[in-house]
């Protein structure tokens, strides 16, 4: 246990009877149900926006050989991607999209009965991705982007010069990035005439809607101990690479994707 963290969340907590404890309950339960609403809310205006037409021809490198962004929805009129961060040259893939991606697999049986089609895509060459995925032990779609423009079309990888600024176009404003490559969903309708339109995107701490972990954490009493850590992820590693029992303080190395709001 990181005792440190542990004392910071629990000390002088208030213990009460169990009325008063309803009583307080109920007031977070009006709240809640606020959230609820508005997140019902957003969700259909998130629904209503305007769609862009997909123009630009991306072939992607699959393991069925080249495929187009139309053919990877598969018969289906809805495509999730993930932007997962594995550029070429890369050992393994982040450990933040890696986090990310645990959640997948399980999620997908479900997604394909609502019409939607999901999988990865990173710039990294095929054989490269293959060879992680297997290590992982996922079974969703991972698809390579290598030698196209489609991760730097859809905010998630700049150019050296763009680096080079200090400044990058990522969440839609302009903002400095620690690297080269970033993480992100965007989503993608294909209709009966088989054009592809982009439907909508989200990054930074929005793509903590895949990080289901993160929900269960929050209804926990530490919470998801990163309070000392600035939200910095730094505490997730590849599911096999954690150590049982190692404390939050002594995972010192920073994430290789900081999801701030």
């Amino acid at each position: 246990m990181n005792t440190l963290v542990a004392e910071s969340n629990t000390a002088h907590h208030p213990v009460v009877s169990k009325d008063r404890w309803m009583a307080e309950r109920g007031k977070l339960l009006t709240r809640e149900k606020e959230l609820t609403r508005l997140h019902d809310q957003v969700a259909r205006e998130r629904r209503a926006l305007p769609w862009v037409r997909v123009d630009k021809n991306y072939v992607f490198d699959t393991l069925e050989g080249a495929r187009t962004l139309a053919d990877l929805f598969e018969g289906r009129r809805q495509l999730l991607v993930q932007h997962f961060m594995f550029a070429p040259g890369w050992e393994q893939g982040c450990k933040s999209c890696s986090y990310m991606a645990d959640h997948n697999d399980g999620a997908n049986p479900h997604l394909s009965q609502r019409d939607v089609a999901f999988l990865a895509v990173s710039r990294a060459p095929l054989a490269d991705i293959e060879r992680f995925r297997q290590r992982m032990g996922w079974k969703f779609k991972w698809v390579s982007s290598h030698g196209t423009d489609f991760n730097h079309d859809f905010g998630v990888n700049f150019t050296q010069d763009e680096m080079s600024t200090g400044k990058v176009r990522y969440n839609y404003v302009t903002q400095s990035f620690p690297h080269e490559e970033a993480p992100g969903i965007s989503v993608f309708y294909r209709d009966d005439m088989g054009e592809v339109f982009h439907t909508y995107s989200r990054y930074g701490r929005g793509v903590e809607v895949m990080m289901h972990a993160y929900a269960l954490l929050d209804l926990t009493p530490r919470g998801r101990d990163e309070d000392a850590l600035d939200y910095s992820m730094a505490w997730v590693r590849h599911h096999d690479r954690y150590v049982p029992e190692v404390p939050v303080k002594a995972a010192a190395a920073a994430a290789c994707c900081r999801a701030r709001a």
